[in-house]
């Protein structure tokens, strides 16, 4: 396919995370013509994806059709295919669908899960990086208590029930804390026939302390309400292996487990076409105070997959939502006025993690909230960053109640029927 001929420059952003859907909204469409380009057709909310999990919220929710987004960016178009090699030469990124020049090109792909090269652990745990990954595991829950409130033998139950989180990030705690929730509040509702003592949330945690990124008060308020929600959370090993249902620590202890919940690490996504030398740890772009990739003319890489470091932040920026808004806007302010003259400064507005109903911790600047101011906060923070107001009534919606009835409609166990391969696409069948 051979370039298009265009008075504008072409600017292809691949990813529409927060930091690929913000920049595709600031650049200027009047210098710039500007294609995002995502392997799924949705922009989704990560930081609740543990929601969907717990039956807390549904899909739809917390996405957004990049289509219904990019109608009202006039200038911008979308496409939808995963990236899998870039052509730095020719300028050039090819898809499964597609291949698509550019002028300029920014990575904003995010990142996935990290394995730490543990044998077969990808094939035997469950994640939570993607919509279709927070779907799987709600799926397995649900399954997983109804054949426990089948099972005549307490033992077999208990078996059915185990479940251990490895991580004890904010994904980790927020997703122990929902099932704990679950355990404390939901199971003698709607599932009489397990006992709460039959089911079992181990958090297992390789620092000395949940939620290391932030302060010490809010690791401490952490650790208190997960007990308040029975969860066992074991500090100071880490995992070794996990075969047969049987997880391995450190210290040489194991535990039984059927459903282990891997949120420990995570590598930013790859794609073909880069010298070794261009990334640095995690896999992440090495990037200039402008976001330029390393070595390579006219690319740039944004958010959780670029490696930039300041004299505060030595090991890197943190891989969090607000970073990679705001490297976003940094990046449209460069591009539009022409030059590369505003370097990156990270205004850090702080971080919080919620553990369950009225049980959160915030450090915002100094100011250090938990329980239920800092639960109201992180309900507020995340409503406004939902795109579209239909998905922001809707969860507030189901929040409000959820909390006055600990009931939810959402506890629905849809599986998808078998279906025909899908044929593959190629620039022909176009």
């Amino acid at each position: 396919m051979g370039k298009e001929v265009t008075k504008k420059e072409r600017i292809v952003v691949v990813g529409g995370g927060f930091a690929g859907i913000n920049l595709t909204k600031k650049l200027d469409k009047k210098k710039y013509e500007v294609i995002l380009v995502d392997k799924n057709n949705f922009h989704s909310f990560p930081p609740l994806f543990y929601q969907i999990a717990s039956s807390g919220l549904d899909s739809g929710s917390i996405s957004f059709p990049f289509r219904r987004e990019i109608r009202k960016i006039k200038g911008a178009v979308f496409r939808m295919g995963d990236v899998k090699r870039v052509n730095t030469k020719e300028k050039t990124i090819e898809t499964q669908f597609d291949v698509i020049p550019y002028d300029k090109l920014v990575i904003a792909a995010g990142t996935t899960n990290n394995f730490f090269g543990i044998p077969n652990l990808k094939e035997s745990v469950f994640t939570l990086k993607s919509m279709s990954e927070a779907l799987r595991l709600k799926s397995e829950i649900l399954e997983r208590l109804e054949r426990a409130s089948l099972c005549k033998d307490s033992e077999s139950r208990r078996k059915i029930l185990s479940f251990v989180v490895i991580g004890a990030g904010p994904t980790g705690v927020e997703v122990a804390g929902a099932l704990g929730e679950m355990k404390r509040y939901i199971l003698g509702r709607e599932y009489p026939e397990i006992s709460q003592d039959e089911i079992s949330i181990t958090l297992i945690e390789g620092a000395d302390r949940v939620l290391r990124t932030m302060s010490e008060e809010a690791s401490k308020h952490a650790y208190e309400y997960l007990g308040h929600l029975m969860v066992d959370v074991k500090l100071g090993v880490n995992m070794k292996s996990y075969e047969n249902n049987v997880v391995t620590l450190s210290d040489g202890t194991t535990h039984y487990c059927e459903a282990l919940i891997w949120t420990a690490g995570i590598t930013a996504e790859s794609m073909d076409g880069f010298s070794d030398d261009t990334y640095g740890p995690g896999h992440r772009f090495i990037v200039d105070e402008y976001n330029r990739v390393k070595g390579v003319e006219d690319v740039f890489a944004l958010g959780d997959i670029a490696f930039l470091t300041s004299k505060e932040f030595e090991r890197g920026y943190p891989q969090l939502a607000q970073v990679a808004i705001q490297q976003a806007a940094n990046l449209a302010k460069n591009l539009n006025c022409g030059e590369m003259k505003y370097s990156f400064r990270y205004n850090d507005k702080g971080s919080m993690a919620t553990v369950g109903r009225n049980r959160a911790v915030a450090d915002l600047n100094h100011l250090h909230l938990y329980g239920r101011p800092a639960w109201l906060t992180w309900m507020f923070i995340h409503l406004i960053s939902l795109l579209g107001m239909r998905n922001k009534v809707s969860v507030l919606t189901h929040w409000v109640w959820a909390y006055f009835t600990y009931s939810t409609s959402l506890r629905l166990l849809l599986l998808p029927s078998k279906y025909p391969k899908r044929a593959h696409w190629d620039e022909n069948s176009l």
